[in-house]
């Protein structure tokens, strides 16, 4: 019974954080990892995470394939893979609060900064290429990082499926990378392997919802409904 509870939490919790990365292109694994600390453990949090992420991504990569602008996302992937990387050799030893709570100060300034006009943020090269980076080292060393990823995506000012799907061919790259070091160095195994094909299935199906939900919304109210997420999920960062 207990078991049949947690995976239909897992199931439940997957499918709705699923819902909601592939309406605004993050938010998802900020949910989870809460969920599979608590049902799972620490230990192995990050790795299933890492691995129910990349299922979940690889379904937005496909439900918007032919919307893919491709030169930002191969720019952000080449700084973005070996950083990833480098961060999930490290994530055991740093204490990953002070990293997520700055991560939240950024989210919020950024959106604030946004919201007055302050910031004019028009993404060049190298732009991409450094911001990959940034994003693929933090999310080698807390897990996830898909915020700061879509605010740089967002301001491409990119068509709402185009985002969605350009954003998470960036995050496949970044989840195979740190899979194939978990496995090596924390060894996965069956059991956690199962966990994550299993909320994989969900993330499939809240992915699809996601993208009906986007299909119907102007262009204009998906950035501030992306907005206002990131505000939220900032705060939520900064003082959880």
């Amino acid at each position: 019974m207990d078991d049949f509870y947690t995976y239909g939490l897992l199931f439940i919790g997957s499918f709705f954080a699923a819902a909601i990365s592939g309406a605004a292109g993050f938010g998802g694994a900020l949910l989870l990892l809460p969920l599979l600390t608590k049902t799972i453990g620490t230990e192995m949090a990050v790795p299933i995470l890492t691995i129910a992420q990349l299922i979940g991504n690889l379904s937005r990569v496909y439900f918007g394939f032919n919307k893919i602008n491709w030169k930002p996302v191969y720019l952000f992937i080449l700084g973005a893979v070996p950083m990833s990387i480098l961060g999930a050799f490290s994530f055991v030893t740093i204490p990953k609060e002070i990293i997520s709570k700055g991560i939240g100060a950024a989210l919020i300034l950024f959106v604030v900064l946004k919201f007055f006009n302050i910031l004019k943020f028009n993404p060049s090269g190298k732009t991409m290429l450094i911001g990959g980076a940034v994003t693929g080292l933090i999310s080698g060393l807390v897990g996830s990082a898909g915020p700061i990823g879509a605010a740089l995506f967002l301001s491409l000012n990119l068509p709402p499926v185009s985002y969605i799907a350009s954003e998470a061919v960036t995050a496949v790259a970044m989840h195979v990378s740190k899979t194939v070091v978990y496995q090596r160095y924390l060894g996965i195994g069956i059991y956690a392997l199962g966990i994550g094909l299993f909320m994989g299935v969900a993330m499939i199906t809240g992915t699809w919802v996601g993208k009906k939900v986007i299909e119907k919304m102007p262009k204009d109210k998906f950035v501030k409904f992306v907005s206002i997420l990131l505000l939220l999920i900032g705060l939520q960062m900064l003082i959880g």
